[in-house]
């Protein structure tokens, strides 16, 4: 089961140098100059004590339209003796920045994302308390139904039919969704669904097949979903891709 594959490809991910006033993601060194704490803040720059910085970095991942970086915590503050992969991808940006060989900048774009999915990783496996996706997909047989939900969100899924994919009852796994994503799975469905939809439209898809795409009965179902979520028209996105 790969639960960050579909996030992957439908959230471009962008990961850059920046100076530490500009940054996100700040990795700190100690007196060896050994790397030794990393600080992500999602959606905020620029909270760094610029001469303790090793490493910089400015990430940008869908913002408040990617479910997984709206559910994490707004500061991540993490040793790197927790993560010794993660630490080893971040040791390999360092040596990229200070040697400057050639082909640096795909290398360094490349290991950028590397150190993301290592750091999500980390925080999917060592779980967290707070309500949300990251706790979702933290939980393995939750993370079953979810990532079936991201792969297939064209199915006409019931929630039987999820909790069937979770290896858990009915009421246990509603129970348990709730609980730990802050919300039902029909709904967290139908937020997934519209957060594609949105991103159909974007690229200029017809309303009509983006209704059909994500299993609503008609256009006008589907128009009355969007506007609810997103204050305005399905065809006004398409317009403006247009």
């Amino acid at each position: 089961m790969d639960r960050l594959s579909s996030l992957m490809a439908r959230f471009r991910m962008v990961v850059d140098l920046a100076e530490p006033r500009h940054a996100n993601l700040v990795v700190y060194g100690d007196e060896e100059a050994a790397l030794s704490r990393l600080v992500f803040l999602p959606d905020t720059l620029g909270d760094a004590a610029e001469p303790e910085v090793f490493l910089a970095l400015r990430v940008e991942w869908a913002g408040a339209h990617n479910p997984l970086i709206a559910a994490l915590p707004k500061r991540i503050d993490l040793s790197l003796d927790q993560a010794p992969e993660l630490k080893a991808i971040l040791d390999l940006i360092r040596q990229e920045i200070t040697h400057r060989r050639c082909g640096a900048q795909s290398i360094l774009a490349s290991l950028g994302q590397a150190a993301m999915v290592r750091l999500l990783r980390h925080l999917i496996e060592t779980g967290t308390t707070q309500p949300g996706l990251l706790a979702g997909l933290s939980d393995q047989r939750l993370a079953r139904a979810i990532v079936a939900m991201h792969d297939h969100p064209g199915r006409v899924w019931s929630t039987q039919d999820l909790a069937a994919a979770a290896g858990l009852s009915l009421s246990r796994f509603s129970e348990l969704f709730s609980q730990q994503l802050g919300e039902t799975p029909m709904h967290y469905l139908r937020r997934w669904r519209l957060t594609l939809a949105r991103q159909d439209l974007l690229r200029g898809d017809r309303v009509d097949a983006v209704a059909r795409r994500y299993a609503y009965d008609s256009p006008e179902g589907f128009t009355r979903a969007f506007r609810r979520a997103y204050g305005c028209a399905p065809v006004s996105l398409r317009k403006g891709a247009a």
